[in-house]
């Protein structure tokens, strides 16, 4: 089964990544880019088959280690 999680950083927490991305930008000439946010993925294949168990293992992982839970958001999502 495989799977792609999505972190990013809640809403109200600064992201300065974000900031120099957007900035970087407007520079090259686009323009109209009212903000900006930087996160990252995760593909992940499991072996387990069974949807529910996959998607506890995918949420545990994040809650454990993939996503600083005070500052940042995830999202999950099952492919196959």
């Amino acid at each position: 089964m495989q799977a792609r999680i999505t972190v990013t950083l809640k809403n109200g927490v600064l992201d300065p990544q974000g900031q120099a991305i957007e900035g970087a930008l407007g520079s090259l000439g686009f323009s109209g880019i009212n903000s900006v946010r930087q996160g990252k993925t995760f593909e992940i294949e499991l072996e387990e088959t069974d949807r529910d168990k996959a998607q506890k293992i995918l949420n545990d992982m994040c809650e454990k280690l993939l996503a600083n839970t005070v500052i940042e958001d995830y999202r999950v999502r099952i492919m196959g």
